[in-house]
């Protein structure tokens, strides 16, 4: 077989593999209006995830709790103690500390919190490293290794004339909990699909086990839609036994997967290999559902 017929072959193969996943798996309804949106996702327990809503007024809810294995999956709201954020947009567990998160607002803040029960307080707030101007993120993952942190966050871009810029650097804690970032690194990349006029580039980042980047894309047309999203395996992250944060993007990245219909704001890796997706579908709520992107 030639290696053309070969490559064929191969992405025939993907196209049908990623079309029974899609199948398999339907999207599954959490919320049924523009303030129940999932903009971000954070694996919890058996089960169970942390939701963001990207909601700006206050008293408006700012983090649930989904139960995504339960028929039907269900949303409770959590009391927010702290300073109230505007606009959260991604969450993420901080590896080996049971209970704690960080949370992004789409400016840059970073909120680290402290989930008890039905309660998330805030520890700490900080503004995330080397901004650009009009940068507006969605996106935040952590990596981890022998105690080290490193983090991944993008300004989303939009459309043609501005790509997403990922952003990567090392992470510590203060001794009273604020998140410190060391030097920065920065990557642009487009995504494959959407590509539409407002495309947003990176909607979330997530990293699997063996370091794949994986990053959700969306359009946008408004409130009531039409809505377009992916998910794409971008690259590979790196977290050296120094320190070090390499990034390498793919030159030529093809989606796993295409989902018309729905704008992808969250991506989270689960244990065992499948990836959680949320939506923010604006008018029409929020919807879960996975797929398996995550093995090795």
């Amino acid at each position: 077989m030639t290696l053309p017929l070969r490559l064929a072959t191969a992405g025939v193969l993907v196209a049908l593999l990623a079309g029974t996943a899609q199948a398999a798996a339907p999207w599954r309804q959490v919320g049924t209006d523009a303030r129940s949106g999932v903009s971000g996702l954070a694996a919890e327990g058996a089960g169970t995830a942390l939701v963001v809503h990207d909601n700006k007024r206050s008293g408006q809810p700012r983090l649930s709790r989904l139960a995504y294995g339960t028929d039907p999956a269900t949303v409770t709201p959590l009391v927010w103690e702290g300073a109230e954020p505007v606009d959260l947009e991604a969450i993420e567990a901080i590896p080996g500390l049971p209970g704690e998160y960080l949370a992004v607002a789409a400016r840059g803040i970073v909120y680290r919190l402290r989930v008890t029960g039905t309660t998330a307080t805030v520890v700490e707030y900080t503004p995330l490293p080397a901004i650009g101007a009009g940068d507006d993120f969605e996106s935040f993952a952590l990596v981890a290794r022998d105690g080290r942190f490193a983090a991944l966050w993008a300004d989303r871009g939009e459309g043609a004339e501005r790509p997403a810029t990922l952003y990567a650097a090392p992470l510590t804690f203060a001794a009273w909990g604020e998140p410190r970032f060391g030097a920065v690194t920065r990557r642009a990349f487009t995504a494959p699909r959407p590509a539409d006029a407002g495309t947003r580039h990176i909607s979330d980042i997530s990293v699997t086990g063996a370091g794949r980047i994986l990053v959700g894309s969306a359009s946008d047309a408004g409130d009531d839609g039409p809505f377009d999203s992916a998910v794409t395996d971008a690259g590979q992250v790196v977290l050296t036994a120094s320190g070090r944060v390499r990034v390498s993007l793919t030159a030529r990245p093809v989606p796993l997967g295409t989902f018309p219909g729905h704008k992808i704001e969250a991506v989270e890796c689960l244990p065992g290999g499948d990836a959680l997706l949320g939506t923010d579908d604006e008018n029409r709520g929020g919807h879960v559902r996975t797929a398996p992107y995550c093995g090795t």
